[in-house]
């Protein structure tokens, strides 16, 4: 029954997540409903935390804004959240950062890995899509004869 329950779940997860971890400088863009208009609204931060498994993963996205520490709690597969951009990896030894909470000005900050860059491309495809690909035949290159004239 299991695997039945991942069956389900896998349906509802979304395709193409970008790899990101603890540390690292996000911008979450996320729908918001106001009536009858939508918009997309940006979340700037640091990532605190990350937990659960499959469709359930959440992440904690912390920021400082006019001296007050705001912490927000994301799903990561959630049809809200359109866009997941990676500012900036940081350089941490911990799997939550706790103590960053109450913390503000320099004491808030993460050290960064310096020279590298981010690209958009580090997504991770889920083993679905990996085996699909790996099914595919690849394609033959054409086969050549040697008719030149002697």
């Amino acid at each position: 029954m299991h695997s039945l329950v991942e069956k389900i779940e896998r349906k509802h997860m979304k395709r193409k997540v970008p790899t990101f971890s603890i540390g690292d400088q996000v911008k979450v863009h996320t729908k918001i409903v106001e009536g009858d208009k939508e918009r997309i609204q940006i979340y700037q931060g640091t990532v605190v935390a990350k937990s659960g498994k499959g469709v359930s993963v959440t992440f904690t996205v912390s920021r400082i804004s006019f001296g007050y520490a705001n912490e927000k709690i994301f799903q990561l597969h959630s049809p809200n959240i359109t866009n997941i951009e990676v500012l900036s990896k940081g350089i941490v030894r911990r799997a939550k950062l706790n103590y960053l909470r109450g913390k503000l000005g320099k004491a808030a900050k993460v050290r960064m890995q310096v020279g590298k860059q981010v690209t958009a491309e580090e997504t991770v495809l889920f083993e679905e899509e990996v085996v699909e690909q790996a099914a595919a035949p690849a394609p033959e290159a054409p086969e050549t004869t040697n008719d030149a004239p002697e």
